[in-house]
């Protein structure tokens, strides 16, 4: 299964059953015990056999009532016969931190990666955040807070949901579940204003852990004032290890018995839907079907997104037959949904093919990220998404400031001040960075109405700067519906002509410098600190090679040009990892730069060069 990493052990499948459990009402729920479970064995006449579990006792609460759900929740305690939940520290819920996320595992199934979201661990966490709101809301007794809660695919995502909805009901907020839903659609939720919806809420969840695989899970906030940022969730998790640690017997079912009560469900999505729709519609003058005769095939990956062809693109007009994985499946047997992802983008451009099609669009499981194909198979992602971006934006504001991460191209840059006219503003890796520069920039002056990464990430200032992989496809379409009422033409060519002049790179790798954290040679420090000193002596090399030109401009790693071409060392965001992005005219220069970087590096004993050695050997 393409969709896993790590080694897959005999009892993946328990993850397949428990997907079919959920999806029938089994009373079956595991997921809080999972780490003190040992030796989980094969299902044996419809029973998992548990062999070799110490200490542990079981305790069943209580049944949620009133349909809330129909599971028993089950707490486990593998040390104490008095404790609500096993004993865990501040260390072990900052490790959960993923920037401006928060990811952990949530399912068994792949070796060496015990259960870090426990439903114990959720409901702090969604506690912890319930805390943090109230105290950014001022809010007093009289005023009740309201939360939506949304989720991907994910086969942990109801369970998950349930643990989020005890946390916010048991702190007294209101909550709002609006099941299957976007990313993008749990920011609108702080905006829309309409009773009907429970709208505006004051606060936003989503359960989603992005591409990574079937096992993991995780949450992003929002506000009105947009996702939270890396102090927010340093304070939210410092705070749920606080919550975590009073948790009784009591407070648990009392939080419980709250939410049983208490929690409201909103189909929320025919809202977001039906904006998107209007949106496009307004693009072509009011035409109540401008993209009628358009055919475009969308391809969801088995995430969130499969809303996009029935209750976006047909409403308007378009053909949407070919469209593929559409059906939500938490353990995506076909691909992997990244626009990233080569098997994704092949899929995608193979279904345009196949049908014929004028356009394809692909998105990520929970929608925020996208790209598309043309109806000749030319994919538009990565630095291509971008150019086609910068166009559209530049073509309605023109002179405008693009901020784009920091592995762009050169060629990019070139399109966008030469061509366009505009301005390229090269920060850093992060869509939450390159969203906050671009925010920055207007703060001081600088007009910026795009803001978007190499990985599919793209906000608008239009669009409130939420990163919505669905509101970038809008945009696209909007050209092909402004240009067929213009008597442009139908098909794709539109946007096709309008990345024609970009200079791409013969040759484009990526490779990863993993530090070996456990190595003699960092001498007790961190990698970070082992990183910084493998970029600085770079840097030092660079400066003393004429063949080399450090950029003049840099705000991440190090970044130089030499022999028609360009790389860049950074060091990771979040990992012990050095990535090393080299783009060049010729194979033969890409390994030039190639063995520029390994001379400077090979003194540090702890880097693993080997794909770069690998790289070089090859020529």
């Amino acid at each position: 299964m393409s969709a896993m990493s790590g080694k897959v052990v005999q009892n993946v499948f328990i993850a397949q059953t428990y997907q079919q459990n959920r999806q029938v009402g089994t009373p079956y729920r595991r997921d809080c015990c999972a780490p003190y479970m040992r030796n989980l064995l094969p299902f044996q006449g419809g029973k998992l056999a548990w062999t070799s579990i110490s200490s542990m006792q079981v305790r069943t609460l209580s049944k949620y009532q009133s349909g809330f759900v129909d599971r028993a929740t089950v707490y486990c305690n593998a040390a104490s016969s008095t404790a609500a939940v096993p004993a865990l520290d501040k260390a072990d819920f900052l490790k959960l931190q993923n920037g401006s996320d928060i990811r952990g595992v949530a399912v068994a199934g792949v070796e060496g990666e015990p259960i870090s979201l426990t439903e114990p661990v959720t409901e702090a966490i969604a506690a912890g955040f319930a805390a943090w709101l109230l105290e950014k809301k001022k809010a007093d007794g009289s005023q009740r807070l309201k939360v939506s809660i949304g989720h991907d695919s994910r086969i942990s995502a109801e369970t998950l949901k349930d643990a989020v909805s005890r946390g916010l009901a048991g702190a007294g907020l209101d909550v709002v579940q609006y099941g299957l839903a976007s990313t993008p659609a749990m920011f609108n939720s702080t905006l829309t204003e309409d009773d009907a919806f429970l709208c505006p809420v004051d606060g936003g969840i989503m359960i989603t852990a992005s591409h990574l695989p079937f096992n993991r899970n995780g949450f992003k906030f929002f506000t009105n004032a947009g996702g939270l940022g890396k102090p927010d969730i340093r304070d939210i998790l410092e705070r749920a290890a606080d919550i975590y640690k009073n948790f009784t017997v009591e407070s648990l079912m009392n939080s419980e018995n709250i939410a049983s009560t208490s929690v409201k469900r909103v189909d929320y999505m025919t809202v977001y839907t039906s904006d998107l729709v209007k949106a496009v519609r307004k693009a072509s003058g009011d035409i109540e079907k401008p993209l009628e005769g358009f055919h475009i095939v969308v391809d969801a990956g088995n995430g969130a997104g499969g809303f996009f062809a029935a209750k976006v693109l047909e409403p308007l007009g378009a053909i949407t037959s070919g469209s593929q994985f559409l059906e939500p499946d938490g353990l995506f047997p076909n691909h992997i949904p990244n626009p990233e992802d080569k098997a994704a983008m092949k899929a995608i451009t193979q279904a345009v093919l196949t049908n014929k099609a004028d356009l394809g669009i692909i998105f990520d499981t929970d929608v925020d990220r996208s790209a598309a194909v043309d109806s000749t198979g030319r994919e538009f992602n990565r630095n291509r998404l971008i150019a086609l971006m910068s166009a559209i934006v530049l073509e309605e504001l023109p002179g405008t400031t693009i901020v784009t991460d920091s592995v762009t191209s050169d060629g990019l840059t070139t399109f966008i001040e030469k061509k366009l006219g505009g301005k390229h503003h090269r920060f850093k890796r992060g869509y939450k960075n390159v969203i906050d520069e671009a925010i920055r920039l207007n703060s001081v002056g600088e007009e910026s109405h795009l803001a978007i990464e190499t990985s599919g990430h793209g906000a608008l200032k239009e669009n409130h700067w939420l990163d919505d992989g669905a509101y970038l496809m809008v945009k696209i379409l909007n050209k092909l519906a402004s240009a067929r009422a213009a008597g442009l033409g139908g098909g794709s060519k539109v946007l096709t002509d309008l990345v024609e002049g970009l200079e791409e790179p013969a040759v484009a790798v990526e490779m990863r410098l993993k530090i070996n954290q456990d190595h003699p040679d960092l001498k007790g420090g961190s990698f970070g600190d082992y990183g910084e000193a493998v970029l600085k002596h770079l840097e030092n090399r660079t400066d003393s090679d004429p063949k080399l030109q450090k950029a003049p401009v840099n705000y991440e790693g190090v970044r130089v040009s030499g022999f028609g071409g360009w790389f860049l060392l950074r060091l990771s965001l979040h990992d012990p990892v050095l990535p090393l992005n080299i783009e060049a005219p010729s194979h033969e220069d890409a390994v030039k730069l190639g063995l520029a970087v390994a001379a400077a590096v090979k003194e540090f004993q702890a880097l693993d060069t080997s794909a770069l050695d690998k790289f070089v050997q090859a020529s």
